[in-house]
């Protein structure tokens, strides 16, 4: 028999409020095409991009957080200081440790709430949550926080054609805590690492300790590019959406609905041209709510879900207490889906 107490948490999770920060500067397609051969219509027509958001000096991944994460406690209607737990999504903070989730736990005035981060690319959300429910249910925190953040201007190289205009910087955050009925889903969420090579950094980190620059890329000026995201367009796509759409109906299945009772439909913010393909596979009713925040903010990784949730809530074209299947993929390959009350 074991000796060990069981745990006491709630008996289901939800999400009590959400926060976003975009960047002041705002870079429409016309600063993109300074670098690369292409025009404002074809970024539009492959992408649906138009603008997207990149941080200044002061706009740090820490910053970005905070500033939304401040919104997201407001919104919920806690105190720091009730967060158990922060975690942080981002592939942009540049130093191996300490673990930026720390510094940012501490600024926002918690009581040494745990934190870590976590590297899940753009599904980096969604792993997240999936963690947080867990957290909640099991009794190791009552409230906790749960953000993605990037600077993926300080990744993207701007004179790659494939994607100089796809990526932007933000934040998004989200409080999770407990509830009486459910209103956060099973996940269904997993990776496909045969496929990593699709989507990477250009050049790791210890490259730069070999001290030989022909073995680094260059610039146009003949300076060594500075490590940024890469990908084979093509893959990425195909695997998008025919693989994701199945992921998000089977999140769907486990959360015992159909696309009918769906109100919103909150998708990774990569392509829009994945996004109207997801939505016509899954034959979504018209009644149902698209984010298609990629239109200004661009691929903000972790971030987009986040923000696309805050922007339709902000816009009252969602409203609280909807229903939400949201998805991320991305990098790994990984891909997480889920079905959530908006909160």
């Amino acid at each position: 028999m074991s000796k060990i107490k069981p745990s006491k948490g709630a008996p289901y999770a939800r999400i009590l409020g959400v926060g976003g920060y975009r960047p002041t500067r705002v870079v429409p397609n016309e600063v993109i095409l300074e670098k690369i051969d292409s025009s404002d219509e074809w970024i539009r027509s492959r992408s649906g991009i138009s603008t997207r958001h990149w941080a200044n000096d002061e706009e740090t991944v820490a910053m970005m957080s905070i500033e939304a994460s401040g919104k997201a406690i407001a919104d919920a209607g806690i105190q720091p200081e009730q967060i158990g737990a922060v975690v942080v999504s981002t592939v942009s903070h540049f130093a191996q440790t300490p673990a930026i989730a720390t510094e940012i736990a501490d600024k926002l005035g918690t009581q040494k709430a745990a934190a870590f981060d976590i590297s899940a690319g753009c599904a980096g959300f969604g792993y997240g949550l999936t963690l947080a429910k867990g957290m909640i249910i099991e009794g190791s925190a009552e409230y906790v926080l749960v953000i993605g953040v990037e600077r993926l201007s300080d990744l993207t190289d701007l004179e790659d054609r494939a994607t100089a205009f796809l990526f932007g910087d933000g934040a998004g955050a989200v409080i999770v805590g407990p509830s009486k009925e459910p209103a956060i889903g099973p996940t269904v969420w997993g990776s496909e690492g045969d496929k990593a090579g699709t989507i990477k950094q250009t050049v790791q980190w210890d490259q730069f300790r070999i001290g030989d620059v022909s073995q680094l890329p260059l610039d146009s000026a003949g300076n060594v590019k500075f490590p940024a995201i890469t990908q084979e367009g093509q893959a990425v796509f195909r695997w998008a959406v025919f693989e994701m759409a199945k992921v998000a109906q089977q999140a769907l299945d486990a959360a015992g609905i159909s696309s009918n009772d769906l109100d919103v439909f909150i998708p990774h913010q990569a392509n829009e041209r994945i996004i109207d393909s997801m939505v016509k596979t899954l034959k979504l009713p018209e009644h149902v709510t698209v984010a298609r925040d990629v239109r200004t903010t661009g691929n903000t990784s972790a971030a987009s879900i986040p923000l696309a949730m805050e922007r339709l809530l902000a816009t009252g074209e969602a409203k609280s207490g909807d229903t939400a299947l949201v998805i991320g993929f991305g990098a790994g390959l990984v891909y997480a889906a889920t079905v959530v009350t908006l909160p």
